[in-house]
């Protein structure tokens, strides 16, 4: 998060744990004379629901008008995680050790800055990941974005992939044959 989505963050969090959900982080995106304001909550142990947004979006606004953070005209949603749900904190990543997730980095590691590689763990404020060209360590700091890689086969949301041979082609299976 950058600076200012740190601080609209840390405003309002509490307010968005009084209403029992977790705020899981802001994105903060200035354009020209307005900005958009992303906020992205959770309900431990059930889904979000539109209520839930309705709520916060009411609570916050007014928290916002008050303390007045953002100086231009400013867009404000307040939007679920979603399946490919943003990764904000260490804590985060912790939480989805064995997923995969596609980074954003603000400094190139390994000459790259955009991949996508399995969370195998957090250490302090590194994450651990399994990447094609090995395992890496990445401090949280240098993460620019992070979302997890939704598994849509076991989600049910796609379909099993057809079984292919050692040459890549698809193999006919007993009941193709």
């Amino acid at each position: 998060m950058t600076g200012k989505a740190t601080e609209i963050s840390e405003l309002l969090a509490p307010t968005v744990a009084a209403l029992g959900l977790e705020l899981l982080g802001v994105e903060f995106a200035p354009t020209g004379n307005s900005a958009m304001l992303r906020l992205y909550i959770d309900a431990p142990g059930r889904l979000v629901g539109i209520e839930d947004c309705e709520a916060v979006s009411r609570e916050v606004s007014a928290q916002l008008d008050v303390a007045d953070p953002i100086a231009s005209e400013y867009t404000l949603e307040v939007s679920s995680p979603g399946i490919d749900r943003p990764l904000f904190t260490a804590e985060q990543f912790g939480r989805f050790i064995g997923e995969q997730a596609k980074l954003t980095l603000r400094l190139a590691q390994d000459g790259r800055r955009r991949f996508i590689a399995r969370i195998t763990g957090v250490e302090g404020d590194e994450v651990l990941l399994a990447h094609e060209a090995g395992d890496m360590r990445v401090a949280h700091d240098n993460i620019e974005k992070a979302r997890l890689v939704p598994d849509l086969v076991a989600l049910g949301l796609a379909a099993q992939p057809k079984p292919t041979g050692p040459d890549g082609k698809r193999r006919k299976t007993k009941k193709e044959s």
